[in-house]
């Protein structure tokens, strides 16, 4: 006897859905093709004592089971329970004709019950778009595909509930979760409130201007300035995610296995890897491509925390991924993108000792020094870094000062006004939601300068010896400014703001 049923396979973000035709014959074998990798090939062991354990036996035939397509590369354990139902089914264990209307996937324990897969998400999202009826998997995942309207989702603990369920006997009901409300309902609760920050005003007026269009920053300064304390507070004056950006997010998250709650992530991502990690780790991909921290951290934040210290090829895979807000693995037989889309805030010492050239400072170095520990960071890099402040030590009277500072909350509805403002600005656009991710096309259409702003911009690049590369950065920068502003227009106080934010691209700097 021949029957179908039907898996998933999780490439990239997207699923792909795989047909399983099992074949009864007469005679003895198991034989499974359409290129399973070993945990696939060790289900046997797993289904035969998860089905005897629950009452059922594995036929004493020849089994021949196909994955469909057969030139796809299937992986992990997770077609435990679709093979277990093929095969009770094919050998007339199971009598339905409602099989072939679900997905149904799952890891089998020897008892039956059921362990947590990856990618859920996306595979709900797969089975509704191509009609299937309903979706079996195990309990712990169903609140995450449960996300997915238009289809029944069936979180269950135990192969025989699925069993029961197929024969007419169970008593298994869809999960139902209100999207909408899950979504909205804890909002708002940031772990780090900008409140707790004292002084550095300055640097708070950055990472506002920061979020509000979505800009690159690197903060520069001593040890104990105050440079990763501001940076984990980012997360909570960024706007929050609409339900598209947290479906996104979600199905990222689900793939890799990495979803902390089970349903929709509603905060935006906060990745701070540390400066050991690989350039693998740090963009996707390996022999089997799992989405790495650039990708985790989309439509969020990645936190690159003593930026120089990491490994240069490290960094240099980020510069595609930072211009393209995706990034593509190719192997020899496919290719898989994942979004990447995310504010990249990098903090340094400005020395191997961690101090300027300072006769002041505790460990002084020289202006060489500074340039060598800076030399480690590449032009191309810091072209991408809209931002660049420095950071000094908080004084005393300010660390001791009672007075309460603006918490995030304040910062926070700033900050929305003028993402509402971009929205409306780059409404008929479709990859572009905020300044940072303008084309140079765009900056010349919205910022445009007045002849007062044109002779401020054109003294400062000549008496500071600014690049050629500070040009557009300090017009995306200035037009954030102007939305914080509210202002149409991009006015010359908006560019010598701007202006100040570029300290790496002065000449002289470094002493």
């Amino acid at each position: 006897m021949l029957i179908k049923i039907f898996g998933s396979a999780v490439f990239g973000v997207e699923a792909t859905t795989i047909t399983v035709e099992v074949n009864m014959d007469k005679g003895i074998g198991y034989h499974l093709v359409g290129l399973p990798d070993n945990a696939i090939k060790e289900s046997s062991f797993r289904i035969s004592a998860a089905l005897k354990n629950n009452g059922y036996n594995m036929p004493g035939k020849k089994i021949i089971i196909n994955m469909a397509p057969a030139d796809l590369r299937k992986e992990g354990s997770a077609y435990d329970l679709t093979l277990a139902i093929g095969i009770l089914t094919a050998s007339g264990q199971i009598k339905s004709d409602e099989v072939e209307k679900y997905i149904i996937m799952g890891e089998l324990s020897l008892d039956g019950s059921l362990q947590p897969i990856k990618g859920a998400l996306p595979i709900a999202i797969k089975a509704r778009e191509e009609g299937f009826k309903g979706f079996f998997l195990p309990i712990q995942n169903a609140d995450e595909a449960a996300i997915v309207d238009g289809i029944d989702v069936y979180g269950v603990s135990n192969v025989s509930e699925v069993i029961d369920f197929f024969e007419g006997n169970g008593t298994v009901e869809p999960t139902v979760i209100d999207t909408r409300s899950e979504f909205f309902k804890t909002l708002d609760f940031p772990e780090f409130d900008f409140s707790d920050v004292k002084g550095q005003e300055s640097i708070k007026r950055c990472m506002e201007i920061a979020a509000a269009g979505g800009h690159n920053i690197i903060l520069i300064g001593p040890p104990g300035a105050g440079k990763t304390m501001l940076a984990k507070r980012l997360p909570s004056i960024l706007p929050p995610m609409t339900l598209r950006e947290a479906l996104e997010t979600t199905k990222i998250h689900s793939v890799a296995g990495k979803l902390k709650e089970a349903g929709l992530m509603n905060q935006r991502p906060f990745r701070s890897p540390h400066h050991t990690i690989s350039n693998v780790a740090l963009v996707g991909g390996g022999s089997y491509p799992q989405p790495g921290e650039i990708s985790m951290a989309h439509n969020g934040v990645l936190f690159l925390d003593e930026l120089p210290e990491f490994k240069r090829d490290v960094l240099e895979v980020m510069r595609q991924p930072l211009e393209d807000r995706e990034v593509t693995i190719s192997r020899a037989k496919f290719t898989i993108t994942y979004p990447s889309s995310f504010m990249l805030v990098a903090s340094m010492n400005p020395s191997p000792g961690g101090f300027f050239n300072d006769p002041d400072s505790p460990s002084n170095a020289s202006q060489h020094e500074m340039q060598r520990y800076l030399g480690k960071i590449s032009g191309p890099l810091l072209d991408r870094i809209d931002i660049h402040i420095e950071v000094t030590p908080v004084p005393f009277e300010k660390l001791s000062d009672d007075c309460k500072s603006e918490n995030s909350a304040e910062i926070r509805q700033r900050v929305i006004k003028a993402r509402e403002i971009q929205t409306q600005r780059f409404a008929a656009l479709e990859k572009v939601h905020y300044n940072a991710q303008m084309s140079t096309k765009l900056i010349r259409e919205y910022c445009k300068l007045d002849e007062a702003s044109l002779q401020l911009l054109k003294t400062a690049m000549e008496r500071l010896n600014l690049s050629a590369r500070a040009y557009d950065r300090i017009l995306k920068v200035s037009r954030t400014i102007a939305d914080l502003d509210k202002q149409e227009q991009v006015a010359s106080s908006h560019i010598a703001e701007a202006i100040q934010y570029r300290s790496l691209d002065r000449d002289g700097w470094l002493g």
